[in-house]
């Protein structure tokens, strides 16, 4: 049995086996109750490791939860709103999100607890700041890689691009910026943060 469950890649249930043959035994339940309880932690170890996997692939730069959030500290920020976005259906919908505001007001932790939340979900998500992406944009682009890493960025459920406005962009670097934005609109949901003023 150790050789067939190596080779169909089952390795909770190989794993797991006897100690739940001997609880089933214990408590009577039947055979395929058995199967089930092993199914059962097989998938959530998946899971688990999917979702390990997903937010690896998101290369946040720390790890922040709505629930280490001092909304106190920062009585502008809608908790409810906030709460509602954790929920993720902006991303189904294709939605954006704009967060405005001055350094150390908690732009980049809401954000990371969005998409921390979104991995959670299933859904592909990439943290960049802005910086980071647009030299990487720059360097694609003189590589003649430019057309794979849009595609790889058009797989994404969420992008997020942290910090818009911080450090000014060269016109090449803006323009490709732009273009991967203007590609994601409809299409995928990005969440912007910045300290630049907005216009009314």
């Amino acid at each position: 049995m150790q050789h067939h469950l190596k080779s169909l890649r089952l390795p909770t249930i190989l794993r797991e086996s006897e100690k739940v043959a001997q609880r089933c035994a214990n408590d009577n339940v039947d055979h395929l109750g058995f199967l089930l309880q092993l199914c059962e932690l097989e998938l959530i170890e998946r899971e688990r490791k999917a979702a390990e996997r997903r937010l690896k692939a998101a290369k946040f730069s720390n790890h922040k939860t709505l629930e280490s959030f001092d909304f106190q500290t920062q009585p502008s920020v809608n908790k409810l709103l906030v709460s509602e976005l954790m929920r993720g259906e902006y991303i189904e919908k294709r939605e954006n999100i704009l967060l405005v505001g001055n350094s150390g007001t908690g732009k980049t932790h809401l954000t990371t607890a969005l998409g921390i939340a979104a991995c959670e979900q299933g859904k592909r998500v990439r943290f960049y700041q802005v910086t980071e992406l647009i030299t990487q944009l720059l360097e694609a682009r003189e590589e003649r890689d430019l057309s794979r890493m849009k595609r790889q960025l058009g797989k994404l459920d969420l992008l997020i691009l942290d910090e818009l406005g911080y450090v000014p962009a060269s016109k090449i670097g803006s323009e490709l910026l732009f273009d991967v934005i203007s590609t994601a609109y409809e299409r995928q949901s990005v969440i912007v943060t910045t300290n630049l003023p907005f216009e009314s």
